[in-house]
């Protein structure tokens, strides 16, 4: 795959947008302080014109979400301006398919404030055996949280961040990909289980790694927890069993 560069100049935010968005993510917004994952929303935008480039030869529908890593320096407020690369900076092939990474960053008068990456696969099928579905960490899982997800929180978080990929929004499309149902969003659940930490989190500046593991279908009833391990503290988004992971991740302070 060609490695393709974009970037968009002193993009300025809007308080009833990132409110929207921090509701139906479970962020309690104070009306200027950016969650942690908004930025990762502007960059979307430069997401969709990487992946409507002519070098991108094969349908987005099907894509998957594996990984996304993300590193705020400081806290990031909505009356600031930002600047905004986004690169696919590189691919590779696998026993799954054809693996790509986007970075993305955001500067604040020429300061580097906030960064992210997403690895991304496209599946081609060859004949090589599956791995085995993913089994949740070894956590202690004493006390976990329990949240219900009704069948329109896909439409209402496309409407909060602007991520209409149609698998998320019906399920005749869901259907197509062999769900009876359709996905959440990885990336609410990432913010989701964020906005649940923020009392641990504060304002220091931190990178949130996650790994996207099995299909979250709506409507569902699902379960978190988190603690520390060692400096670092690790969490889980799993079925409201306890038992299948949805989303695996840490979180270490810098």
């Amino acid at each position: 795959m060609p490695k393709i560069y974009v970037s968009t100049s002193n993009v300025s935010l809007f308080q009833d947008k990132v409110a929207q968005y921090s509701s139906v993510c479970g962020f309690d917004f104070d009306g200027k302080t950016l969650p942690m994952t908004y930025m990762y929303v502007m960059a979307f935008r430069l997401h969709a014109v990487i992946f409507t480039h002519d070098g991108i030869t094969f349908p987005l529908l099907g894509m998957i979400h594996l990984k996304n890593s993300i590193s705020q320096y400081r806290t990031l407020n909505v009356d600031e301006n930002f600047d905004i690369e986004c690169a696919l900076t590189g691919s590779t092939v696998t026993d799954s398919g054809l693996e790509f990474d986007l970075v993305s960053k955001a500067f604040v008068d020429g300061k580097l404030v906030w960064e992210s990456s997403s690895t991304y696969l496209y599946r081609i099928e060859n004949g090589k055996r599956r791995i085995r579905p993913p089994k949740a960490n070894a956590m202690a899982w004493e006390s976990p949280e329990s949240w219900s997800l009704a069948d329109d929180l896909g439409r209402r978080y496309a409407k909060a961040s602007g991520d209409y990929n149609l698998i998320h929004l019906h399920p005749v499309l869901s259907k197509r990909f062999g769900f009876d149902r359709v996905l959440a969003h990885g990336m609410w659940s990432k913010a989701r289980c964020i906005a649940q930490m923020m009392p641990k989190i504060g304002a220091r500046p931190c990178t949130v790694d996650v790994e996207f593991k099995l299909p979250l279908l709506m409507p569902a009833d699902v379960s978190f927890d988190s603690e520390m391990d060692e400096d670092d503290l690790v969490f889980e988004l799993r079925d409201k069993r306890g038992r299948r992971p949805h989303l695996s991740g840490k979180i270490s302070f810098i």
